[in-house]
């Protein structure tokens, strides 16, 4: 995410942002909230008297429109995010419009501005200057292809050896698949981690080696004992793509999942649920609070008395953290299941 323009006084004002990657549209549905002020070009029907004489001659103008949040959704699978409501500044004032927020779209977000949501769009700036990780998690006869997004890792193919034709042995052809879609989806930026139990993953490496020397030398090799979605946390667990991108969000919840449930089964430093939670920061014991991204915005809609966010800032007056999850990855999925709050203690209460 570029972010080409900051005027914030105290905690309102206008930051002005252009996202680059699905991961920057997800951030900004998280971001954005109901009542913002959004400006943004977009197409938009002309109702002049003569586009009225024959409507099937009535074309789209661009214009930069102002538009009061009222809701929006994220379409992953086409990469937009579209946000509707009422128009307040431009042509049409007073009606409803739609904008289609994607790639490369320069957008203007007016609002006040809470502590995470300047976090998150600082992350996402930093973010964007990092090299993205490929996790290849192979055994024999089977592999996944995973892309390391700020939400978590997306699915991006599974291969199956076959009895089909090919050059070479069925191991050969099957290894031979793998790099073609790798070699598909990777680019000069980013970094790949190819995991597995066995040896497989070696000879897979080996492999590439001799069919890809320039790609092989940008692979780093980790051990799991599966594949697939176990495989791929796996790798975050063990560090790799920590190691390669300096710091992962989602290595991060991976790792602060791991902890919560260790506390949990050993009844220990640990509490989850709003009532819970809401009692241990009662004592001063919270260490790092928790949070699913949907319990958050949830909580944010339903706007009483700004609940959740003088809640938070209690949380940070006693020197607690706050880390939000993604429920698009399994740690987030957990939290959510736990209630979408828990929190890591200083001491039991």
């Amino acid at each position: 995410m570029r972010v080409t323009k900051k005027n914030l006084k105290g905690n309102e004002g206008e930051i002005t942002v252009v996202p680059e990657t699905l991961d920057d549209l997800w951030h900004l549905k998280y971001i954005i909230e109901k009542g913002d002020l959004i400006f943004a070009l977009t197409k938009r029907k002309s109702d002049s008297a003569n586009d009225k004489i024959r409507p099937e001659k009535i074309e789209k103008k661009t214009v930069r429109l102002g538009i009061r949040v009222e809701n929006l959704e994220f379409h992953k699978f086409s990469n937009r995010l579209r946000i509707h409501g009422p128009i307040e500044h431009g042509m049409d004032a007073g009606s409803y419009h739609t904008l289609n927020v994607e790639d490369g779209v320069d957008i203007s977000i007016i609002k006040r501005w809470k502590k995470d949501q300047i976090e998150r769009i600082n992350e996402a700036e930093a973010s964007s200057k990092k090299p993205g990780v490929i996790i290849v998690a192979v055994e024999e006869g089977d592999a996944d292809i995973g892309l390391v997004r700020h939400y978590g890792v997306e699915s991006y193919a599974h291969i199956c050896q076959s009895s089909g034709k090919g050059e070479g042995t069925l191991r050969e052809v099957f290894f031979n698949e793998i790099l073609d879609k790798l070699k598909y989806v990777v680019s000069d930026s980013q970094s790949v981690v190819v995991a597995g139990p066995g040896f497989t993953k070696d000879d897979f490496l080996k492999y590439v080696e001799s069919n890809d020397p320039e790609l092989a030398g940008g692979i780093i090799v980790e051990d799991t004992s599966s594949i697939g979605t176990s495989g791929f946390q796996e790798v975050l667990r063990r560090g790799a793509v920590d190691r390669i991108m300096e710091q992962s969000r989602i290595a991060r919840e991976a790792s602060l999942m791991e902890s919560l449930l260790k506390e949990i089964a050993m009844d220990g430093k640990v509490v989850y649920g709003v009532e819970e939670v809401k009692r241990a920061n009662n004592y001063g014991s919270i260490e790092t609070l928790l949070i699913s991204d949907e319990f958050l915005l949830h909580e944010r809609e339903k706007g009483e008395g700004g609940g959740i966010d003088a809640f938070i800032r209690n949380v940070e007056y006693s020197q607690g953290k706050l880390v939000v999850f993604s429920t698009e990855f399994e740690p987030g999925q957990k939290l959510e299941a736990l209630g979408g709050i828990a929190a890591l203690l200083r001491f039991k209460v």
